[in-house]
Order: structure tokens, then C-alpha cells, then sequence
């Protein structure tokens, strides 16, 4: 049974309770203390590295080696099932998993030092090709798995009744609630409801299979491994959809990180990087004609990582983040990171 602190997150618990609170009490240090010494022995140190409505990060020292145990509020806790899934599937594509308790979502990853980003590969456009090339090598390895994954599930085809679904529900919230989508842009929003519809249509054409999207694949959740090989880790905004959705958080950090404009050929040559991965599946060209769109469905999933931890938030922290969705949803307005081909 799980711990009456760690509770919560157990399958079927209410999250109506829960809150971030929790990860600054003493029951649940002790808690935490007890699944890091089950795991690496005693720990010499705990250091809180981000305690966050959506999220707690710590490094454990123990034993003379450093690791990293996590936890994640409610709606995103299914990092520690999802690690050591892709731990068995994909072992050189994640940071080695040291420990998981799906149950709690409590997981502990080892410390395979300074990310890509803190390595200054952020500024290295060949490293955002190979961060999109072994992230759809990934994907590809898990199409026929997503069952397996038990995560949401955004598919194209869902793409327009979630933004109607979306826009009504958050511009229906009281004006003084800091979640509300502002009446204008609402309107605006629903005479767009045409145009994502003929996104959906035009990936759906493709015909790909879905499978899983990272969701903040960026070059501060990737790190360099000793063989060599990039790692992947921090899944707690995962869900399943389109593969080429998945490249909207990477290409849109690559061309802030690189101060590129969205017709650069650079970024096409990261996006052909990763649609190399699928050029079996569909014809080269296709999958350029129709990555646009797909990056803007990719939009959504932003969305709806954003609208799970929000879910229980408390009212000082929605204030201060409480707008994510809203504001995620109104990108849909803007132009995709990357020019038509």
C-alpha cells in the first residue's frame, strides 16, 4: 500500500486534495529517503535541486555517486512507469534508471553529468540534428508500444474537436480566474477551427503511426553519455501522437538557441534529420509538405501537458501559471517554427 504521503498518486486516488505541499514535509522526506536507501543504500545528501507546482527534483548523494530522484503532481505521474519501460526497450536512448516505483511515480536516474545545453551544444546545429534524428529513432522503436504506455493520447484526428473543446471550457471561466482565454482570442480561435481541421487532414494523409512525443525535447533534457550517445530524460510532459508532432518544442528551442530565421535552411536540415526516420513510410517530400501542420498540432500537446498540471495547482500558483494553457492555445495563432519547405 502506498505511503498515506505518497497516496495520491497511487491509480484511481483523487487528485482533489493533493498538492505541491506535500513534497516539503517531513512524512514525505522519509518517505523519499526510504525508497533512496532501498534503491542506493543511505543517502549522505538530499538536496532539493526544483520544487515546482508540477514537478520536485532532487540529488542524492550516496555511497560516494550522485543520482537524481524524482516525483510529479498527479496528472503527470506516470514518468517513473514510462522511464522503466523505455529503460527495457530503449536502453541507449534514456538516462540509465536506477530505481522506479510507478505506483508513486517516485523515480531515480543516475547522473550522467552536464546536459547538452550546459555543454554549449545548444549553439551546434549538427547537435540539433542528432537530438531530432535519435529522438525519432526512439519513437520508431515504441510504434506497435503505445498501448503499453498508458499515456494520453492526442491523435490529428482529435485535433479540432480538442481546440472547440479547449476554447469553450477556458473562455467560459469566470474573467477574474487567471486560467481564462480571453474572449477575443476565443473568437479568433474558433474561425480557426477550418484551418486545423485541414491540418489534421493533411497528417492524417500520411498515414503514420502514432507513437510517443517527448513534449520538451530540448537541449537541457539531453545529455551526453560516457559511450558517446545521447540520453534522454525528463518525460513528465509525454503523451502519444503523431511522430512529426513531436518536433515542435525542438525545432521551435533550436531556432531560438541558434537566432534563426523560420526559412534558415538549418532548420530544415534538423527536421530532415528526424524525417528520415519515417521516409519508408512516406515519400520524403510528403513528409516536408506536411511537417508544418504538424507542428502546429504539435502545439497542443503543449496544451494538454500544461492543463494536467495546472489541474492541481493551488490559487497562489495559478496565478502564476495558471494562464499556460490559455497561452498555449493562442499560439495556435502564430506562425510554425519552421518555413514552408
Amino acid at each position: 500500500m502506498a505511503p498515506p504521503a505518497l497516496a495520491e498518486h497511487a491509480a484511481g486516488v483523487s487528485t482533489s486534495t493533493w498538492t505541491s505541499a506535500v513534497w516539503a514535509t517531513e512524512q514525505f522526506r522519509a518517505e523519499l529517503c526510504a525508497f533512496l536507501t532501498a534503491a542506493v543504500g543511505i543517502p549522505e545528501r538530499v538536496e532539493v535541486v526544483a520544487l515546482r507546482p508540477w514537478s520536485a527534483l532532487w540529488r542524492v548523494t550516496a555511497g560516494g555517486r550522485t543520482s537524481y530522484a524524482k516525483q510529479n503532481c498527479p496528472g503527470q505521474a506516470h514518468e517513473a512507469r514510462l522511464m522503466a519501460r523505455l529503460a527495457r526497450v530503449a536502453p541507449d536512448r534514456v538516462v540509465p534508471v536506477l530505481a522506479a516505483d510507478p505506483d508513486r511515480d517516485l523515480l531515480l536516474t543516475a547522473d550522467l553529468g552536464p546536459t547538452v545545453h550546459d555543454r554549449g551544444g545548444a549553439a551546434d546545429p549538427a547537435t540539433w540534428a542528432r537530438i531530432a534524428a535519435d529522438a525519432a529513432d526512439l519513437q520508431r522503436r515504441l510504434v506497435g508500444a503505445v498501448d503499453d504506455l498508458r499515456l494520453s493520447v492526442l491523435a490529428p484526428a482529435d485535433a479540432t474537436t480538442y481546440v472547440a473543446d479547449a476554447v469553450g471550457r477556458l473562455a467560459a471561466l469566470a474573467p477574474d480566474d487567471p486560467r481564462r482565454l480571453a474572449p477575443e482570442v476565443a473568437v479568433l480561435l474558433e474561425a480557426l477551427l477550418p484551418t486545423v481541421e485541414r491540418w489534421s487532414d493533411r497528417v492524417e494523409d500520411l498515414d503514420l503511426p502514432l507513437t510517443l512525443l517527448h513534449n520538451d525535447l530540448h537541449a537541457e533534457n539531453v545529455v551526453l553519455a560516457p559511450d558517446g550517445g545521447l540520453r534522454f530524460f525528463d518525460f513528465g510532459d509525454a503523451l502519444v501522437g503523431d511522430p512529426l508532432a513531436g518536433l515542435y518544442v525542438p525545432l521551435a528551442m533550436a531556432r531560438e538557441s541558434l537566432g534563426l530565421p523560420p526559412d534558415d535552411p538549418a532548420l530544415w536540415r534538423i527536421a530532415d534529420a528526424a524525417l528520415e526516420v519515417w521516409s519508408d513510410l512516406a515519400a520524403p517530400a510528403d513528409l516536408r509538405a506536411a511537417l508544418p501542420a504538424a507542428l502546429q498540432l504539435g502545439r497542443l500537446a503543449r496544451v494538454e501537458s500544461w492543463r494536467r498540471c495546472v489541474a492541481t495547482m493551488t490559487p497562489d500558483e495559478r496565478r502564476e501559471f495558471g494562464s499556460a494553457p490559455a497561452v498555449r492555445l493562442a499560439s495556435l495563432l502564430d506562425p510554425p517554427p519552421l518555413g514552408t519547405p
